[in-house]
């Protein structure tokens, strides 16, 4: 195949790179079988008629206005890398239209329950604060260094959220032979019962759990909806821990509540990223702090790629694509999340 006949792509991933998403053979494999123009994510909206009318995918969501996507007519697929669907373009086009709106983001799922998974662990048996007091030369031996210890084993544990992460996380609690109860209004019943899990409101998660994770996306109706009334329903010393998106939480109601001493908490991502060197989160007891790297491992960026090569092929053979996951014209311009800067 000639280079003029290939496929068109523009790949505006940002901020994620080729080489990131893709291993080395497998952008061999890309290069092979498609033509690629790689440009910013700002720059796509003034690409020239000619490339916007040719262009079969793009790789990356960058902002694609209304004016931009009608002159995009052989356009199949929008192949986002970030994981956040992003509210910036018209999706009700895109739906009429039959382009796919796809999302790699479950790559991210196993990582970045895994470390949830250690987080709570860390919350229940004071891990890294038990490093810190040996390096200082003031641990406590045996029992001692158990005084508010705690089992995950048997606990009573509220996930808020069940997608890929909700999921995986609950994979691995399988283990623990916990009670999980699950807060998600996305889902019917029948669905999480199907996965072994005890569909429960909001209130009953929050209420009577011993551990509470948040996996919930951002969306038009769920900004800040977890603030000082939910911390205050929780149980006493209850462990909650922040995987999804901070701007489901009010963080300082949070804060607030871990001063407190009412609960402990971690989180893996923050309102502000860094946030700023004087702030009272870097100092607080009772909360453990992880610099958004969850799920940023090399081994999930490459499956990225794996995953966007598999799905364009099914696609150019006229078939559906399997390995993303796809937008739901119901909820895609619902989605709120922030998009990623950081690797």
């Amino acid at each position: 195949m000639n280079e003029e006949s290939k496929p068109l792509v523009i790949c505006a991933p940002e901020p994620r790179t080729l080489d990131l998403i893709f291993t080395p053979d497998r952008l061999s494999q890309l290069r092979h079988r498609y033509k690629l123009l790689e440009t910013t994510e700002d720059a796509v909206a003034t690409l020239d008629d000619a490339t916007l009318a040719e262009a079969r995918y793009v790789l990356g969501q960058p902002p694609i206005p209304a004016e931009t996507l009608a002159k995009m007519e052989n356009l199949r697929a929008v192949l986002n890398v970030e994981s956040n669907l992003l509210d910036n373009m018209p999706y009700d086009e895109v739906f009429r239209r039959g382009i796919h709106v796809l999302t790699t983001g479950a790559v991210f799922a196993v990582p970045v329950a895994e470390l949830g998974l250690a987080l709570a662990l860390d919350l229940a048996r004071g891990v890294v604060g038990a490093d810190m007091d040996f390096r200082n030369g003031c641990e406590e031996w045996g029992g001692d260094g158990n005084a508010n210890a705690r089992l995950l084993t048997g606990a009573e544990i509220g996930i808020i959220g069940f997608g890929d992460l909700g999921k995986a996380l609950n994979r691995l609690l399988a283990g623990f032979r916990a009670r999980v109860r699950v807060f998600d209004p996305w889902l019917p019943p029948s669905i999480l019962e199907d996965h072994g899990v005890e569909p429960a409101s909001l209130e009953t998660v929050l209420s009577s759990s011993d551990y509470v994770f948040v996996l919930a996306a951002v969306t038009s109706e769920n900004r800040g909806f977890l603030g000082a009334e939910a911390f205050e329903r929780m149980r006493n010393g209850a462990a909650f821990i922040l995987l999804s998106r901070a701007d489901v939480v009010d963080f300082d109601a949070l804060l607030d509540a871990v001063e407190g001493g009412h609960i402990v908490a971690a989180s893996d991502v923050f309102p502000e990223e860094p946030m700023p060197a004087d702030h009272r989160v870097r100092r607080l007891d009772g909360f453990i702090r992880s610099a958004h790297r969850a799920g940023a491992m090399d081994v999930a960026f490459k499956q990225m790629g794996d995953m966007v090569l598999e799905d364009m092929d099914l696609m150019d053979r006229g078939l559906p694509p399997m390995r993303c996951k796809r937008a739901e014209r119901e909820t895609a311009s619902r989605m709120r999340s922030r998009p990623v800067t950081t690797n």
